[in-house]
């Protein structure tokens, strides 16, 4: 049975990889122990600081084809309970339970002083960790904090150094996406001593308009802010700025990688791109902390499955997969294959590819007869009433099953490009697939090509 124990940035021991981020869920002592108790190996203590008012409301969402919170808004600033709860509820923490990871994360205003005390406090408290807020985009970067560090590569270094001269415990600093390029300040912590990093942060938006009263959600009093978006939306970006950061040699340090992790799969893809630890907000928000009971269970079978003993096994292991697009090989080259035993004939494929792509698939009887354009197909098709995509004179017909010939889509493979269009639009599970074509011929990159003088 695989391994799930980490040991992050070589002090921070804890049973499993999977972390609640800094936000609502670890808001306070209680939360974090009934998160403890529900498996979560570690937790990141909500932003503790100089308590702030927040506001009310705080929290938009963006929902999708029926799906609720598939991008989530807030404008929540730091705790807003004092200091001195929030160190004393730790020590509570750390007390009861010695073998999870508790990390209190920080930000406090640009001063040596001010930074020296609060480490010293935190400390004192128990923590395994800190984390350094370099990235909350709203609020608290209006006070010259978060991302106003975070955004400036010089004061990330200036103040990681200054937290550096007094901490005891491994220092992780966290990094805003909402910059040009997250390696300028990953390398900048990795200079100022950051012993690791995590990312990212939450990204700056406005989800929507409230096109009754022409308000941006979330509603404050006839007002709104633009606020940190996250949830399963942001998760592309998110590895993509993981994947950055842990293969570029100036700012590859120990990373916790944060951005829409909800389910195992998420968490095994953040790892594969250099994460020792995952980081988990929305969806502990939107399902509670036994969601953490699927997320063990799903990356300890697939673990056995490929082998792995430990999480160490595969972290970074799809890290050199990814290359510049000048390096992927130009001579490579699939086609789509649709199988006539599972269509259903609902010709998504087909307009997809004429209206969207390469204009590659035809309705044609499989070649029996000449294709036909999907103006024609329309024209056809207005001349008859139908109430679903297979009517019931043609399932007398059919020759596969179920879909009559002249409703399977043909792909002529000499007008393929490759482009996999048609297998996403599909509906039904493999019934495109990409099959590879051997051209004959060998490995070519554009690099390879335009630096033997070939016009590419």
């Amino acid at each position: 049975m695989a391994d799930l124990s980490v040991n992050f940035a070589g002090r921070i021991r804890c049973p499993n990889p999977f972390w609640l981020a800094s936000g609502p869920p670890a808001n306070c002592g209680d939360q974090v122990m009934r998160a403890f108790d529900a498996g979560w190996g570690g937790a990141v203590w909500k932003t503790i600081g100089e308590p702030i008012v927040n506001v009310s409301s705080r929290y938009s969402s963006v929902d999708w084809n029926g799906n609720r919170m598939m991008g989530f808004n807030n404008i929540e600033l730091i705790s807003d309970r004092p200091i001195d709860v929030n160190l004393r509820e730790i020590a509570e923490v750390k007390k009861r339970y010695p073998r999870n990871a508790v990390i209190a994360s920080l930000m406090v205003e640009s001063k040596r002083e001010a930074w020296h005390e609060m480490v010293r406090m935190a400390e004192d408290a128990g923590s395994d960790g800190l984390e350094l807020n370099f990235g909350c985009p709203h609020g608290m970067s209006e006070r010259g904090m978060g991302s106003a560090v975070g955004q400036v590569p010089e004061y990330a270094r200036m103040i990681t150094e200054w937290v550096k001269e007094v901490a005891r415990t491994p220092v992780i600093v966290k990094l805003t996406p909402n910059i040009s390029d997250i390696r300028t300040v990953a390398r900048a912590a990795k200079r100022g001593g950051a012993d690791a990093l995590s990312a990212i942060n939450t990204i700056n938006s406005i989800t929507g308009i409230d096109l009754d009263t022409f308000v941006p959600r979330p509603n404050v009093d006839g007002a709104s802010s633009h606020g940190g978006y996250c949830g399963p939306a942001i998760k592309p970006i998110a590895l993509h700025m993981a994947q950055q950061i842990a293969s570029d040699p100036d700012s590859a340090l120990p990373l916790s990688g944060i951005g829409g992790v909800a389910t195992w799969r998420d968490a095994a893809e953040f790892i594969l791109l250099g994460s020792g630890t995952v980081q988990v907000c929305t969806a502990a928000m939107h399902y509670g902390f036994r969601i953490v009971e699927d997320l063990i269970d799903g990356l300890s079978n697939w673990m056995d499955e490929k082998g792995f003993r430990g999480i160490d096994d595969f972290i970074g292991l799809s890290c050199g997969r990814v290359r510049e697009w000048k390096d992927l090989n130009l001579n490579y080259k699939i086609v789509a294959a649709i199988d006539p035993a599972k269509c259903i004939g609902c010709e998504l494929c087909y307009v997809a590819c004429w209206d969207g792509a390469h204009q590659c698939i035809h309705l044609d009887g499989n070649g029996l007869r000449p294709h036909a354009t999907p103006p024609e197909v329309e024209a056809a098709s207005s001349a008859r009433i139908v109430v679903s995509p297979v009517s019931k004179s043609e399932q007398a017909q059919v020759p596969y099953g179920r879909i009559p010939l002249a409703r399977i889509p043909r792909v002529d493979e000499s007008e393929c490009v490759g482009c996999n269009l048609c297998a996403l639009v599909c509906p039904v599970d493999e019934c495109i697939t990409m099959k590879r074509v051997d051209a004959g011929i060998p490995s070519e990159t554009w690099a390879q090509r335009t630096s033997a003088g070939v016009d590419a």
